[in-house]
């Protein structure tokens, strides 16, 4: 028979963990037909000699849930080897959604996930109303990688509760709805749904996200139509300090575990040397809880950030910040950063540390003011120093001085090798997090796959390259139910991941580029060595272009 594509002398790793080995790849009508010696024609032939031939990545975390209004080319992430990512993290999104509260919709994503306003206000098409409308919608635009869906909770809550849901907890019959309209996103393909209990995750007005108010009876009636159905699973974003998990959140994650009888995966695991052994801690005390299924969730990467102050999330999750969000516009924020109060409060927050507790890690990037010029690339605590005041003063003054313009660059967790060899190498842990969608303006971690690859696995020789391809592909699918994806096999569709092992990798700073809805900013990623992504056997990426191919599939657990 004459093939669409044949893949030609490359070496095959195809996401079980099984050792390498050279073989020739047939695609035929979007799924892998031969894997073996091919001696028969192709429409088009692809020499991979010297590179690996994997299956496509999956990204289990990335908030594209607005980006595919706009970029059905998802990127960066097809430029990293991924064919199929998942969104709906973290409890927050923009289905269901009635018209009249779109705008609630979108100022939860701004606040909660750093994607400016206006962005989203240019951007999302609104052609839908309920999550499996959603989902319709998503496949009739024809994306370049294939899209899955979890049920974010504060929608749910939102569009049977109204503003209420931002108060309280739901009654029985509220439940019982959103118990249902969840059953039926399930059903429609959903992957299962996601929360959150992060005290940073504050929505519209300031408020609590949504879901953050679902009682213990809830969040049994969600969990059960889950097990109802046999499928799907639970994110939740769980650790109200990053790193840390203590005794109620194992028992909240075990309660999730047993009234839905499914895998439960929770955020986020980070390596923090502020607070040495809080990784070895949080795993040590939820061990019973990943003995049941729960998989904590990390980033290869050392997470460095942007951060502006016309969205302050980096803040967030320190009581003070509170009355930050409450009130978004410029004036208010002066007024409160000029506050000694708010300051006194400040400082209070930073014994207690939660997001940082180094001035040393925050950096100017850049200011507007040109009297302040003098100061970019120099730390807060160098800053603090020069002018003999302390971190919280020095910040809030530069803030201030700039008219809320200044730029900083914050570096945190994941920066130490040895502590991050025993996460890599610890199976319970997903990897993920790539956040693609999220944060826009503020970093981009979607190059995770390729940065494993090339820091990890290459340079440093952490996790063999069958582990390394493994822990992107089968593990993360596996989990959520894709069971046909993340591995090459014959009959499996063709979502081929092809690059240079000696090439691959991506820095964990990424570019600048001004391609959002209305011109605005976001960081991108740009990846290396990574030489064709090909989602169900349609080449979307090839030596460092996109291609117009149109194969994505909306996938349906």
């Amino acid at each position: 028979m004459s093939y669409d594509v044949v893949i030609k002398n490359g070496t095959v790793v195809d996401g079980t963990g099984a050792p390498r080995y050279q073989a020739d790849v047939a695609i035929a009508d979007g799924k892998v037909a031969e894997i073996g010696k091919v001696s028969e024609g192709a429409k088009r032939t692809i020499d991979a000699h010297g590179l690996v031939v994997a299956p496509g990545f999956v990204d289990p975390h990335t908030h594209y849930d607005a980006q595919i209004c706009w970029d059905g080319a998802v990127t960066p992430s097809s430029w990293h080897g991924v064919t199929s990512v998942v969104m709906g993290n973290c409890g927050v999104g923009i289905a269901p959604c009635k018209p009249e509260t779109r705008e609630i919709a979108m100022k939860d994503l701004v606040n909660v996930e750093g994607i400016p306003f206006d962005v989203l206000n240019k951007g999302i098409t609104w052609d839908w109303e309920t999550f499996p409308q959603f989902m319709d919608a998503a496949a009739a635009r024809r994306p370049s990688l294939n899209l899955a869906f979890i049920a974010p909770l504060t929608p749910f809550r939102h569009y049977v509760m109204g503003e209420a849901s931002m108060e309280r907890a739901a009654n029985a019959q509220e439940t019982a709805e959103i118990a249902r309209l969840i059953g039926e996103a399930v059903d429609a393909g959903a992957l299962g749904f996601s929360s959150t209990t992060l005290n940073q995750h504050m929505g519209f007005e300031g408020k609590p996200l949504a879901c953050r108010n679902a009682s213990r009876e809830e969040m049994k009636a969600y969990a059960n139509q889950l097990k109802k159905r046999g499928k799907g699973a639970i994110e939740i974003a769980l650790t109200r300090q990053v790193g840390v998990l203590e005794q109620d959140q194992c028992d909240l994650l075990d309660f999730l575990l047993e009234e839905s009888g499914r895998p439960v995966t929770f955020i986020a695991l980070f390596d923090r040397d502020d607070i040495p052994e809080a990784v070895r801690d949080t795993l040590r005390r939820c061990a019973p809880q990943i003995a049941k299924g729960a998989r904590p969730q990390t980033s290869p990467l050392p997470l460095t950030r942007e951060c502006n102050m016309d969205n302050p999330f980096a803040f967030a999750a320190f009581s003070a910040w509170k009355r930050v969000f409450a009130d978004m516009s410029p004036e208010a924020h002066k007024k409160v950063y000029a506050d000694p109060a708010f300051r006194a409060a400040f400082r209070e927050d930073l014994k207690k540390p939660t997001g940082f507790s180094d001035w040393r890690r925050i950096v100017v990037h850049e200011v507007k003011n040109p009297a302040l010029k003098h100061l970019e690339r120099k730390s807060i605590a160098e800053i603090g120093q020069m002018q003999g005041k302390d971190g919280v003063d020095a910040f809030l003054d530069i803030v201030l001085a700039d008219d809320l313009k200044v730029e900083l660059t914050i570096s945190s967790w994941n920066t130490r090798e040895d502590r991050m060899k025993e996460l890599l190498n610890n199976k319970s842990i997903l990897m993920a997090l790539g956040d693609g969608g999220a944060h826009v303006d503020m970093l981009c971690d979607a190059g995770y796959p390729t940065y494993l690859l090339g820091t990890w696995v290459r340079e440093k020789q952490v996790l063999t390259l069958e582990e390394g391809v493994r822990r992107l592909t089968s593990d993360p699918a596996d989990l959520f139910g894709l069971n046909d994806r993340g591995r090459l096999m014959k009959g499996a569709p063709a979502d081929v991941a092809i690059f240079d092992a000696g090439a691959i990798g991506s820095s964990n700073h990424g570019e600048r580029r001004y391609d959002l809805p209305g011109g605005a900013k976001r960081i991108v990623m740009p990846s290396r060595g990574v030489e064709y992504t090909i989602v169900n056997g349609a080449v979307t990426w090839e030596q460092g272009q996109l291609r117009d191919a149109k194969a994505g599939q909306v996938l349906r657990g």
